[in-house]
C-alpha cells in the first residue's frame, strides 16, 4: 500500500474543496472537521469529494466519529474511493496550528486509514482570496512523517486544485450564502432526514 506521506503530489477537485470550506464558513466561530475521499495513484492522491463531520461539541468525541467513518467508507467504498484526508478548521480565526484536538483525531484517522493526509483552513489565505490577492488552495497540508508527528509540507506545489476556476467558484458561493445549505454529519445525527452527501449543493 501507498501511504499518502510517501506521496509527492495533491490534487483536490473543486467539489471536495467547496465543501470543506463552505462548511467552515458556515460555522465560523466553531471548530468543524471534515472526511476526505479519493484515489491513490503512484505518487499522487487525487481528493475527489469529502464529507463535513461536526461542528460541536462533538468534534472530540471518538464514538459519533467511529460512526461517521464507517458510515462514509461503506457508502464510497461501493464508488471506489477511498478515505485519504482529514480536513480541520479551527475555532479561532487567526489559529493557524494544527492543535492538539485536530492531530488526536487525525492519529484515529490514520490508524484506520493508514494513507491519510490533512488539510488545514488558512483564513489568511480565504480572506486574501476574497480580496482577490490569492489563487492557491487556502489550505495547508500536512503529512505525517517518520516520528509519527504531523508536519506541514511547505512547498505550495505540492498541494493544487484540480479546476482552475475552483476559488472563483468558492467565491460565487461565499457570495450567493450558499454555505447555508451544507449539511454536515452534526445535522444528520440530529435529524436523519438531512443529506449528509449534499447531494443538491452543486445543482
Amino acid at each position: 500500500m501507498t501511504n499518502v506521506g510517501d506521496c509527492s503530489k495533491y490534487i483536490i477537485h473543486q467539489t471536495a474543496y467547496i465543501k470543506v470550506v463552505l462548511h467552515a464558513v458556515n460555522h465560523k466561530t466553531s471548530a468543524v472537521n471534515a472526511v476526505l475521499l479519493g484515489r491513490i495513484s503512484g505518487e499522487t492522491v487525487e481528493i475527489t469529494d469529502s464529507v463535513p463531520l461536526f461542528h460541536s461539541s462533538n468534534i472530540g468525541l471518538l464514538p459519533p466519529l467511529e460512526i461517521a467513518l464507517i458510515t462514509i467508507e461503506e457508502y464510497y467504498s461501493a464508488q471506489g474511493l477511498s478515505i485519504v484526508g482529514y480536513f480541520h478548521a479551527n475555532e479561532r480565526f487567526d489559529d493557524l496550528e494544527l492543535g492538539s484536538v485536530a492531530r488526536n483525531i487525525a492519529d484515529h484517522v490514520y490508524r484506520y486509514f493508514p494513507q491519510a493526509a490533512v488539510l488545514l483552513l488558512d483564513n489568511r489565505k480565504l480572506g486574501a482570496l476574497q480580496n482577490k490577492k490569492d489563487t492557491g488552495p487556502v489550505i495547508q497540508l500536512y503529512t505525517r512523517d517518520s516520528s509519527k508527528s504531523w508536519k506541514q509540507v511547505e512547498s505550495n506545489r505540492q498541494l493544487t486544485t484540480k479546476e482552475p476556476s475552483a476559488n472563483i467558484v468558492l467565491l460565487d458561493f461565499i457570495s450567493s450564502e450558499k454555505w447555508n445549505d451544507i449539511v454536515d454529519f452534526d445535522d444528520h445525527l440530529d435529524d436523519i432526514s438531512k443529506d449528509w452527501l449534499n447531494s443538491g449543493l452543486f445543482k
